[in-house]
């Protein structure tokens, strides 16, 4: 056996056991933060607040995300990965307790923000980790899996509503208990994972963002689809007759598609490069809002929407498939966090810009909206293809 092929069975190794650990980790997670949005703004709603306050609660928690990024590069050095997830689990916890014991509005507002600011960094150290531990040939498939999970388990976590109901202490164990299992989940795989990368030249968040500015637009862009998607097309359907119950059935549809396609995404990325699948993607974004009006009455409305969550979240499961194979080291690490930095600025940003050419155009501002975002990225993809 010659030291080439040696080399090659060793980059296929899957490491299962330290790989199911970080992903179990996030889902459970993304399950405690699905849960949350639901469940406070039904708390909110009760206690008779304006959408518009109920929304300004809402946006505490992206705005964690974005102010936390830029420090997690530095503190996960200083601190060590597992220690540090392990620690912003507990704080979730401590937070999420805090804002189960207060019930008021403007209490939740900093503490709604503490929740962002602590369950960041786990996001970032945990995708860390599993690109670092992916075998190159399988990175695809293998991050399309982590994508379509982790949307599962934010799709789990308003479910779950249903099953103890939206008022008292319940729900909100449901979300303590998750936060408490994601320190377990990474206490009991950390002898497996690796250290936080080390090698290399130490890169901020703020400089990375000139080493992969299309990867980070692709990333505000697929946040900010899914935000105006979720949070205006209730009005965007209803300003065309539809009930209620049909519209709430299409969003659940648009979360299926965003969970189910990812590993055939990653998969083709694979097969024919994650570049190339992502520009299938936005193009696939962009035939969707081109389509909708025609398609919004009729049964196609059903498969256009699943395959819109799909490509649409797609953009960032091709975005993290090029960050682990152009970056490695303390760059990976900060590509990371300029993720969640790029994500929290477009869940902030693109429902009240949507919103308002909703109010200035009506209905049709849905659909040129994200349009428009779709166009913008395909030109930016297109004319970097071109430069290369």
């Amino acid at each position: 056996m010659t030291a080439a092929s040696t080399t090659s069975q060793r980059e296929d190794q899957v490491p299962w056991a330290a790989m199911a650990g970080v992903i179990a980790t996030v889902t459970v997670f993304a399950v405690a933060q699905g849960l949350t949005y639901p469940l406070l703004s039904f708390v909110l709603e009760r206690q008779g607040l304006s959408s518009g306050l109920i929304g300004l609660s809402a946006a505490m928690t992206p705005l964690g995300f974005i102010i936390s990024a830029p420090i997690i590069p530095a503190v996960s050095r200083r601190v060590g990965g597992a220690r540090l997830a392990i620690l912003c689990s507990m704080l979730a916890t401590l937070t999420l307790v805090a804002i189960a014991w207060t019930q008021h509005v403007w209490a939740w507002m900093p503490l709604r923000f503490l929740l962002g600011f602590f369950a960041n960094p786990l996001y970032v150290i945990s995708e860390t980790w599993l690109i670092s531990i992916t075998p190159a040939p399988r990175r695809g498939r293998i991050l399309g899996l982590y994508s379509s999970i982790v949307s599962a388990g934010f799709a789990i976590g308003p479910l779950s509503l249903g099953l103890v109901g939206p008022e008292g202490w319940p729900p909100f164990m449901i979300g303590i208990t998750a936060f408490l299992a994601c320190g377990l989940f990474v206490l009991a795989v950390a002898p497996r994972l690796p250290d936080m990368p080390d090698e290399g030249e130490a890169t901020s968040v703020g400089g990375f963002f000139a080493l992969a500015p299309l990867l980070l637009f692709a990333v505000f862009t697929a946040a900010a689809f899914e935000q105006i998607l979720l949070s205006l097309f209730a009005v965007y359907g209803a300003a065309l007759g539809s009930a209620e119950g049909r519209i709430a059935s299409l969003i659940t549809c648009f979360v299926a598609g965003n969970a189910v396609l990812q590993v055939l995404l990653g998969r083709a990325a694979e097969r024919f490069g994650a570049p190339r699948i992502m520009m299938f993607c936005v193009l696939a974004c962009l035939a969707g809002c081109l389509s909708l009006a025609l398609s919004f009455t009729t049964w196609l409305v059903w498969p256009l929407v699943f395959v819109w969550g799909g490509v649409s979240f797609g953009l960032y499961t091709t975005s993290l498939i090029q960050l682990g194979e152009r970056f490695t080291g303390q760059t990976l690490i900060a590509g990371n966090a300029a993720f969640a930095f790029a994500w929290g600025i477009g869940g902030i940003a693109g429902s009240p810009a949507a919103g308002l050419v909703m109010q200035l155009i009506g209905h049709r501002g849905l659909p040129l909206s994200l349009g428009l975002l779709s166009c913008v990225l395909a030109v930016l993809l297109w004319v970097g293809k071109l430069r290369r």
